[in-house]
């Protein structure tokens, strides 16, 4: 395995020229920010500036606020050039920091999947679904106490919406399967999508001389396989040329690369609901669900030329093959239509 490319490189340096390391320039005045939640390079929130107004989209956690204002300061742009905070969905590695951010942004609006504008106003029951999965001891060291929206700050997206960025147009779209209060962000000025996790993890410790490498998140509690391949098919046919992934950064560079991660994407997805049928009742299914996927993906990145050992693949996605397996679980459990 070569060494990991950088998951964005600078193509453009801010007017301030103490660049944080965390900030990435990207082209069509996109940047990246690395949050720092979990480990460097694994979970991205982004910023696009346009004619001197920015939007956020995804925002990590209340951990990763500081960063996201010193972006701001780097690029030279004060917090009142903020006019939308969007986060894709209300997973807390993507929007736990909204409340606090907004604290922040004297004229900024909150755009939210109306399933997801509930538990930004008001995230008591967002914090207790969270802790049931992680534990308080976990949700107050990773995440910290979330911080809620005042109603009048917030609005709710809808399909096919389109809002203006200075001019610059943005379209959103429901995009389920991960997540039913899931959405996603076009932009036209750079063919990417911002595709939350809707379009899959890519770490860049997987990156190999055949470019990228993809796979599936079917975290808990509204892993929907044949939705989720219905907004993956559907992301795919506006022949983007990169996708914004979350986790972490921008893939693909041209429309073929995208279609390539596509396919391997759904190909992947299609071989975990294989997986999950299989074990639906063995009387160790999460163990079973955690080494499948393991095997999976091993092979899927030996076919990728990753030379890391299946060892040091299950340490860098032992959280994401346990949350993996909880979602499973609950998609297996529930009754048929």
């Amino acid at each position: 395995m070569k060494a990991p490319a950088p998951s964005c490189p600078a193509t453009a340096t801010p007017p301030n020229p103490t660049v944080p390391p965390y900030l990435h320039a990207l082209p069509q005045g996109v940047y990246a920010i690395d949050t720092g939640f979990h480990r460097d390079v694994f979970d991205a929130a982004y910023l696009v500036v346009e004619q001197g107004r920015a939007a956020f989209i995804d925002t990590g956690t209340n951990f990763a606020v500081p960063r996201l204002l010193g972006a701001l300061q780097a690029l030279g742009l004060g917090v009142e050039a903020v006019d939308w905070v969007i986060p894709t969905h209300v997973h807390l590695d993507h929007a736990g920091g909204v409340g606090l951010l907004m604290q922040h942004l004297p004229g900024a609006q909150l755009l939210v999947h109306p399933r997801g504008a509930r538990h930004l106003i008001d995230p008591a029951k967002l914090w207790a679904g969270a802790t049931a999965v992680y534990g308080e001891a976990e949700m107050q060291r990773s995440y910290g106490r979330l911080q809620p929206v005042p109603e009048a700050r917030v609005q709710h997206s809808h399909d096919g919406q389109v809002l203006s960025l200075a001019g610059r147009p943005l379209k959103l779209i429901d995009t389920p399967g991960h997540a039913r209060h899931h959405h996603c962000v076009w932009d036209e000025a750079s063919r990417g999508w911002f595709t939350g996790d809707t379009f899959g993890l890519s770490y860049r410790e997987f990156d190999t001389a055949q470019g990228a490498w993809i796979m599936p998140t079917s975290t808990p509690v509204q892993f929907e396989p044949e939705l989720l391949q219905a907004s993956v098919q559907r992301l795919l046919a506006a022949d983007p040329d990169c996708m914004y992934l979350t986790h972490f950064g921008r893939i693909g560079g041209t429309a073929a690369e995208v279609q390539r991660l596509g396919r391997l994407l759904l190909g992947l997805l299609a071989d975990m609901v294989t997986l999950g049928r299989r074990v639906q009742h063995a009387p160790n299914r999460h163990q079973a669900l955690k080494e499948g996927q393991l095997v999976l993906f091993s092979a899927s990145l030996a076919a990728h030329g990753c030379k890391l050992s299946v060892a040091d693949i299950e340490t860098l996605l032992g959280m994401d093959l346990e949350l993996n397996a909880q979602g499973m679980a609950v998609w297996l459990d529930r009754p048929a239509p």
